[in-house]
């Protein structure tokens, strides 16, 4: 059945409640912390509506009551408003993220300040190597029948290897390789390259052909075909701040999942661009993370995403002001992102 207007402002008024206080809420404390304007016997005719569809429940007998998955999700749609960030908030955010002097360091201390703000486990993934662009790449002579292969990505992460050559080269032969390499692949993505690293082979000078095969077979493999994302989490001692209904009482699914890199990028890292996804309880598909909820976004330079990054806590949490924060900790990374 549909809420009418006062049956939503009291289950606003039950999760704005519980997220603050850890405890049970009665009609009696709605009526006297917020303007509701009705009885106390109005307000319990509501939430015994509200507990008979599903959005709040009793956790035992003479207690107030607490929403439940249902009563968190109808709140994010549709009774929740996005807090805006004050101008101190903002400011925090900018120098403790601007005085980052790598990609290492932009990650970690994105990771340190979600964490800080929300009060929450951060995660935050890795720019993508398979969703960036090529920038630009450089060859380093280490010995005359070896090179340096450096790659750098639009998103600022850097790649280098070695590469043995099946023979002596000049530095004039390695200027023209830098030259037919960046040529060919600078701006475009990595997963669009294989193809054009293998037609860099046929292109080359005969001379060249054989010091481009060994090149081509080492981007290939490490770069190109590279499938290894990483991930920074931070926070994990916020889980033990919550009340005893938190978890159901068990921190051990909770830290035993956040242990699983695959799962943390796959709740972190599978965002699509401009937008911020909630996951609310049971919404989670990973069975140890059924007492939590998540809220994620993706990250990169202007409209390109090369990662992902959020927050995992209680579903007693506060959505407003994470989802907030999350959504401006990523604007503001991505643009340092196309600042570098």
């Amino acid at each position: 059945m549909a809420l009418d207007e006062r049956k939503l402002e009291v289950l606003r008024a039950i999760v704005e409640d519980y997220v603050a206080t850890q405890e049970p809420v009665g009609s009696k404390a709605l009526v006297e912390r917020h303007n509701l304007r009705v009885s106390p016997a109005t307000v319990r005719n509501d939430m015994a509506v509200l507990e008979e569809e599903g959005y709040i429940r009793q956790p035992h007998t003479s207690a107030g009551r607490v929403p439940t998955d249902a009563g968190y999700r109808l709140f994010v749609d549709k009774l929740s408003r996005v807090k805006p960030l004050s101008q101190a908030e903002r400011r925090a955010i900018e120098r403790f993220l601007i005085g980052a002097v790598d990609l290492d360091d932009v990650v970690h201390r994105t990771v340190r300040l979600l964490a800080q703000l929300t009060r929450q486990v951060a995660v935050v993934q890795y720019p993508s190597l398979s969703r960036a662009s090529v920038r630009h790449f450089e060859l380093v002579p280490i010995s005359t029948t070896r090179l340096m292969v450096v790659m750098i990505a639009e998103t600022g992460r850097v790649e280098q290897r070695l590469v043995d050559l099946p023979g002596p080269i000049l530095a004039d032969e390695v200027t023209e390789l830098r030259r037919l390499i960046n040529e060919k692949l600078v701006g475009k993505r990595l997963v669009d390259t294989p193809p054009l690293v293998a037609a860099l082979v046929e292109e080359a000078a005969r001379s060249l052909r054989p010091p481009m095969t060994a090149l081509s077979t080492v981007l290939l493999e490490t770069l190109v075909e590279r499938s290894e994302e990483r991930i920074a989490l931070a926070g994990t001692a916020n889980l033990a701040r919550g009340g005893l209904l938190d978890f159901q009482g068990s921190l051990r699914p909770i830290l035993e999942a956040l242990e699983e890199e695959v799962i943390l990028l796959k709740l972190f890292g599978e965002v699509e661009p401009s937008m911020t996804r909630v996951r609310i309880g049971d919404e989670n598909e990973i069975e140890d993370l059924r007492t939590a909820s998540i809220v994620a976004t993706g990250y990169g330079p202007g409209t390109m995403v090369v990662g992902g990054m959020g927050v995992l806590g209680p579903t007693r949490m506060d959505y407003p002001g994470n989802i907030a924060t999350v959504r401006a900790v990523a604007r503001y990374v991505g643009d340092l992102l196309a600042q570098s």
